[in-house]
This record gives C-alpha cells, sequence and structure tokens, in this order.
C-alpha cells in the first residue's frame, strides 16, 4: 500500500479531511533499520523518535510540531502505518533523557546505547553540514501515537 493510500483510508476510517497536512517518511531516511524501526512501532514499542536539528536546518525542513501526521514508510516506500506527533522538544544531545531512550524501543533501550547508537546516526548529518558532530548539539525529539497500523 502506498502513503497515499494509507492516508486515503485513515481519513475515510476517521473522517479527518484527507488534505490535513502530513508528511510521509521512513525512520532513518530509509535503508536498513527502516523496516525494523518501523515494525517496532506497530508493536507499540517505539513511541518515539529523534533527529538533529542540524539535519533539518541543512534541508530547509520545516520542525515538526504536536498534532502533526505522518505516515511511517518501509524501507522499499510502502506504508506502515500513520502515527500523530504527542510531543515535540528540542533538547541538546548530552540531555537527551533515559525515559526518552526507553521510549525510542531500540536495542537494550539504555540511554547508554542510545548515545552510542544516535552518535553515529547523527554523526553524517554533521558531516553534510561541514561540521564535527556535537555533543551539545540540539536534538529534536518526538514522542508519537501510532494511529493506524498497516493491516
Amino acid at each position: 500500500m502506498t502513503a497515499d493510500e494509507m492516508w486515503s483510508r485513515f481519513c475515510a476510517q476517521t473522517g479527518l479531511d484527507p488534505r490535513t497536512p502530513h508528511e510521509a517518511w521512513a525512520f532513518c531516511g530509509g535503508g536498513p533499520f527502516a523496516d525494523e524501526l518501523a515494525a517496532l512501532v506497530l508493536d507499540g514499542v517505539k513511541t518515539a523518535t529523534a533527529s538533529p536539528l542540524i539535519a533539518y536546518e541543512t534541508e530547509g525542513e520545516l520542525l515538526p510540531e504536536v498534532g502533526g501526521y505522518s505516515v511511517i514508510l518501509y524501507d522499499d516506500g510502502s506504508a506502515a502505518g500513520v502515527i500523530r506527533d504527542t510531543r515535540v522538544s528540542l533538547v541538546p544531545f548530552g540531555e537527551v533523557s533515559a525515559e526518552h531512550a526507553f521510549k525510542e524501543g531500540e536495542g537494550t533501550r539504555t540511554l547508554a546505547e542510545w548515545r552510542e547508537i544516535h552518535r553515529r546516526a547523527f554523526t553524517p548529518d554533521y558531516q553534510a553540514a561541514g561540521q564535527p558532530f556535537d555533543e551539545n548539539g540540539i536534538c529534536v525529539l518526538e514522542e508519537f501515537e501510532l494511529l493506524y497500523p498497516r493491516g
């Protein structure tokens, strides 16, 4: 199912206007972890995500907002589910909480592992901006709820 098809079905079932703004994206920008992370969302394990602010600035993208909808994609571009942001915050990398790390649902769900994984994941965004990774760099933290699983 495509993102547009899933969005249409979701809107038809919920009565939401299909013209409501929404995004369609894959975790990690696609690639080997996109499917794994989408599955964690569908299983109810992953209820949060993080991105480096520098990536939004480099790409000229708007920051997510509370109440914003997204269609989560698998690596092949097919739709996995619809989520809505319930909380968005800007936090320095070194101040991300253990609670947030747990909500991201990856690996052992510890803050130490979260920092290791995200340091590696965020470094290319800093490199693209011509900067080294910054432990004090701002992270865009999102918490979300799954509204419509693929079925």
